[in-house]
């Protein structure tokens, strides 16, 4: 579910950049939300070592 959700967002990030620039409020938002998902990820995987 995660992996998707990360997946989709790069697909919707790399549109925005494409359409509206690198720079652009809605493009760095949606960069901001794709780490947050990225962190999520890697602290399930840090997580799941521990254990």
């Amino acid at each position: 579910m995660l992996l998707q959700l990360i997946e989709e967002k790069r697909e919707v990030l790399l549109c925005l950049g494409k359409t509206y620039g690198l720079t652009a409020k809605e493009t760095v938002i949606c960069s901001q939300e794709l780490d947050q998902l990225l962190n999520r990820l890697d602290e399930w995987n840090e997580e799941r070592d521990d254990n």
